[in-house]
């Protein structure tokens, strides 16, 4: 495409060899070399969510070497360039200019979230049904207040959080996608049970084990570290203590702020979040001494179970009957089936 034309804007997950565009990209990888004549150069990667590809090289003599020199991994710029696909090189990007994004980006559709894996569901979609779901389910008034204290101060967080940083749900809006899930399994187990064990007493609390499915992995807010558009980690707190402590620690300090929530009913909620993980080297302290617990466990590690098996599945692009070893599962799993 000649670059007389005026550039489209376009998206680099988009693109077809010749295409002249502007587009935004996130710098992937740089590095620095020297050719055999000590010529100095820096090769770069950009990507978006779902591409990644290499540029022509900045020799030492172009007049981007030298603001080159301080571009960070991590960082967002807007290029205009060719998109174009070499024999040797393959995928490339033939750039013409290139500058950092700036706020006014954003009225031409810059966003971080561009650049992550998202949930294919709406956060505020997936947080009002989990508001609906939980004032439903969860018929103590006080308790029910604390639920939706702790979503309602944590949700401009919880629309984007990443379920966990590596193992299920690992991309922005997966805390939601899992969360929601996890709620209504519980719910459906809860009355199943309780209705298949009336001698209980009392009865299976389903309101209990719904506001523990609701808040089971609410200290993911203050575990993970996860600025817009980059990867996810456990920042310093969430090295220190995990997500089951964090909970912890934000459940009760929310509670002292709820008149008349009932003591015992609050230590079994906080008992359902701290023992519902069962193993120790999955961050737990305690084992569950309370049924619901049960429920909450083998809900919430199901879903997490089925999430990575069904991306597995869907993802890999191995020849043969097998996927590849999968490095969250630990196997591979047959996908060669007809029925």
């Amino acid at each position: 495409m000649s670059k007389a034309k005026k550039p489209v804007l376009a998206k680099l997950s988009e693109l077809q060899p010749g295409n002249y565009v502007d587009c935004f990209v996130q710098l992937a990888e740089k590095a620095r070399g020297t050719t055999r004549d000590g010529n100095p150069f820096i090769t770069c990667k950009y990507r978006d969510a779902r591409r990644t590809v290499g540029s022509v090289p900045i020799w030492g003599d172009a007049p981007l070497f030298e603001p080159a020199q301080e571009w960070q991994v991590g960082q967002f710029f807007k290029v205009r360039a060719t998109y174009v696909e070499h024999d040797k090189y393959g995928p490339q990007l033939d750039i013409e200019q290139i500058r950092p994004v700036e706020e006014r980006d954003r009225a031409e559709g810059f966003s971080e979230l561009d650049f992550v894996e998202r949930s294919r569901h709406e956060p505020d979609a997936m947080l009002a049904d989990l508001e609906a779901l939980a004032t439903v389910e969860v018929t103590d008034g006080p308790l029910l207040a604390l639920v939706l204290s702790l979503l309602r101060a944590n949700a401009p967080a919880l629309r984007h959080l990443w379920g966990s940083a590596r193992h299920y749900y690992p991309f922005a809006g997966g805390w939601l996608e899992h969360t929601l899930s996890v709620s209504r399994n519980v719910a459906h187990l809860a009355e199943r049970y309780a209705a298949a064990f009336p001698e209980l007493n009392p009865p299976l609390n389903r309101g209990l084990v719904v506001a523990a499915a609701v808040l089971h992995d609410i200290g993911r807010v203050r575990e993970l570290d996860a600025p817009p558009g980059q990867p996810v980690k456990p920042g310093v707190e969430g090295e220190l203590f995990g997500h089951v402590f964090l909970a912890y620690d934000m459940i009760r300090t929310a509670a002292a702020g709820v008149p008349d929530l009932n003591p015992e009913l609050l230590d079994l909620l906080l008992h359902c979040v701290v023992a519902h993980l069962m193993m120790p080297h999955w961050g737990t302290t305690r084992q569950p001494c309370i049924p619901e617990v049960l429920i909450l466990h083998h809900a919430d590690d199901l879903d997490a179970k089925m999430e990575m098996y069904a991306r597995c599945l869907t993802r890999d692009t191995s020849d043969g009957p097998f996927t590849e070893v999968d490095r969250i599962v630990g196997r591979p799993l047959l996908k060669a089936r007809k029925v």
